[in-house]
């Protein structure tokens, strides 16, 4: 776990902003931006219609079982997922770094409800979750890999938590920006929010003046993206 606090704060007028900017939009941005791994990996959304979360990033590692050191009593142990749920501050997004582990389930239900009751905007991970009706009941948004009933010492290891971490294949240090909607969870550096915060909301504009084209029977060469004669005809409508 972190030494040294990390400021989990995000402002809300940057978290209202970027509620309204996709995943596919931000990697579109982050890409020409030259940052081209930021999707990560297995990250679904449990349920349909989750609304878009914004949060900075709360990192949890797991690593392979290893007999000793994944038991039923390490859930008591200083170094557990119980007590960095508990290190959870508000407003947080948990990201859970569980190798892609498909058959052991690193929280259930009543982790999660204790993450709901705490104020933790959510939970991703590339592994799956257990006791999935209880899950799904205690109403947090949920983005990982599936469900599997085993516990999550039947194939991991806890070892530590605010530590960058490798979710997905992506690497997320603790207060990074994620933002997760039903393509999946994205991460934006924190030295580039300034700028997708700004860049989004332009680009998504963009793109609606391109959609009510589309339907307007124009084709895409020129358009999509736009040349110079349709980047005027765009600017002039948001001058107008």
């Amino acid at each position: 776990m972190s030494d040294n606090p990390i400021p989990m704060h995000l402002d809300p007028a940057v978290v209202q902003t970027l509620s309204q900017v996709t995943t596919a939009t931000l990697t579109t941005l982050l890409l020409k931006k030259g940052l081209r791994n930021v999707w990560l990996r297995g990250t679904r959304p449990i349920r349909p219609g989750q609304s878009r979360l914004v949060a900075r990033a709360f990192t949890l590692r797991f690593v392979p079982a290893r007999e000793d050191l994944a038991t039923p009593a390490s859930w008591s142990s200083p170094i557990s997922t119980r007590a960095a749920i508990e290190a959870m501050p508000a407003g947080c997004v948990a990201v859970v770094d569980a190798m892609g582990v498909q058959d052991a389930g690193i929280f259930g239900d009543i982790l999660c409800a204790r993450m709901q009751h705490k104020g933790v905007a959510g939970l991703v991970s590339d592994g799956v979750v257990r006791d999935l009706a209880g899950v799904l009941g205690t109403g947090l948004p949920v983005w990982c890999s599936g469900a599997a009933a085993p516990p999550s010492v039947a194939g991991l290891t806890f070892v530590d938590w605010q530590r960058p971490v490798a979710c997905g294949g992506v690497a997320v240090f603790p207060g990074d920006v994620i933002v997760a909607d039903d393509d999946g969870a994205v991460l934006i550096p924190q030295a580039l929010l300034d700028e997708m915060v700004q860049a989004g909301p332009e680009q998504e504009r963009l793109e609606a003046w391109i959609m009510e084209q589309v339907h307007q029977g124009q084709a895409l060469p020129g358009l999509y993206p736009p040349n110079e004669a349709n980047a005027a005809r765009y600017m002039a409508t948001k001058a107008g």
